[in-house]
């Protein structure tokens, strides 16, 4: 389970930001909490604000640092100008002389899962244009309160490599390029203790709607097996049953290309019911509403992280979803009996209907806010105060005081005087 994010110099952000999904001792909804390893963890944290605020740049964060992990292999090798061009340089906050030269940085704290030893992870690293300038690695077991010890640490040229065999160390100091992680590096050389922090990065899912071409894109996935297995295809019934009952089965053409075999395509057509006979007809998919498209396409994103314990990041989950919709999908991940592998979910969302105050705690809401200097900050209702120094009490109206503009991380509108006189 993902404990904690820490990002600095990314994107609209400058200073040092965290995303902190341990549970605060707060009272409300304790059954939320997911006790773990000496932690007590939420499953879900949900970010609100402007447009413009940095919102979206939370997720792009973490995206970033997961890219850079799974793909820093294909950065390196000076010698090679078409892995050159690939290396993913970071988005540094542009308005400042000094952040937009330096280093852009990227920490997690995570528990890995009861079958490793649900031991707790911290693992970073800092990139500029140039390439990595800093990794560390370090970790503790399941029963430690004490201090986390260290796995490696690399800044520069200096490598410690204190938790790392040492005939693994040597082939690691050989292959080692300054575009490359040494977690992925690690993971590629087969060396156990890293492929685990590089595999945990794998397990987790990003779904970006304000954004047409991974809009699209998200809308061609399909479940796993769904082509073939009739009871995958079942599922996916049973999942739209909550929110579309009229669709009551699919009809799946796999189509080959006559030039080449492998090049397969998938012809989905969704099954309804005719109104005035027991007969059935069908329609392609894709003529089915924006919403039922979107939770088809989040279906695969949500059946895998259930399934691993990864967590699932999603931009603008209530576009084109009823709130009501929103709150069931949220409640996925709230339900013990439903989510036995702890999978988290991280959202954002203009929905202010969804901070009633009767679904999630205030340590699981999130607010951006921009300066007038266009730097982003985050900061979590549970550690707000009012103008007098006083924290928000679980029983004030969430929705009517953000609305209010009392916590913050809303619009300065005004008047779109400029079409005056047309």
């Amino acid at each position: 389970m993902l404990l904690q994010f820490n990002y600095k110099n990314f994107k609209s952000f400058k200073d040092d930001t965290t995303l902190d999904l341990t549970a605060t001792k707060i009272s409300e909804f304790n059954n939320h909490v997911i006790s773990i390893a000496n932690e007590k963890v939420l499953p879900v944290a949900a970010i609100f604000g402007a447009n413009a605020s940095g919102k979206s740049n939370v997720q792009e964060a973490f995206r970033y640092m997961a890219t850079y992990v799974l793909n820093s292999l294909e950065y390196g090798n000076e010698s090679d100008t078409k892995k050159k061009s690939r290396f993913f340089k970071p988005t540094p906050f542009l308005f400042d002389t000094t952040s937009k030269t330096a280093e852009s940085s990227f920490e997690v704290y995570f528990i890995d899962s009861e079958e490793n030893g649900a031991k707790t992870y911290n693992y970073g690293f800092t990139v500029d244009s140039n390439g990595v300038c800093e990794e560390w690695l370090n970790y503790k077991a399941k029963s430690s309160r004490g201090e986390l010890k260290r796995i490696f640490y690399r800044r520069g040229d200096e490598l410690e490599f204190s938790g790392i065999p040492i005939k693994s160390q040597e082939n690691l100091k050989i292959a080692l390029e300054k575009e490359t992680l040494i977690v992925s590096l690690g993971a590629k050389l087969k060396i156990s203790k890293l492929k685990l922090i590089r595999d945990w990065f794998l397990h987790n899912d990003f779904a970006d709607f304000g954004r047409p071409i991974e809009n699209y894109f998200l809308s061609q996935l399909i479940p796993d097996g769904f082509d073939e297995d009739k009871e995958i295809q079942q599922k996916v019934v049973d999942y739209f049953s909550a929110f579309d009952p009229s669709i009551i089965g699919f009809n799946v053409e796999v189509l080959k290309s006559e030039n080449d075999e492998e090049n397969t395509k998938i012809r989905i057509d969704a099954i309804h019911k005719m109104i005035d006979s027991d007969q059935t007809t069908s329609i392609p998919l894709q003529y089915e509403s924006a919403g039922t498209l979107k939770m088809f396409a989040l279906y695969p994103m949500l059946q895998d992280v259930l399934s691993t314990g990864g967590v699932l990041f999603i931009d603008e989950l209530n576009a084109r979803l009823h709130p009501l919709l929103v709150r069931a999908f949220v409640i996925t991940f709230l339900d013990p009996e439903i989510n036995t592998n702890h999978a988290q979910l991280i959202f954002t969302s203009h929905d202010s209907w969804q901070l009633n105050g009767d679904i999630l705690r205030r340590d699981e809401i999130w607010f951006t806010e921009k300066d007038s200097n266009g730097i982003s900050y985050l900061f979590s209702l549970a550690d707000f105060v009012d103008e007098d120094g006083v924290k928000i009490r679980k029983d004030e109206n969430f929705e009517k005081n953000y609305l209010l503009g009392k916590y913050g991380a809303i619009p300065t509108l005004k008047h779109f005087d400029m079409f005056k006189g047309e």
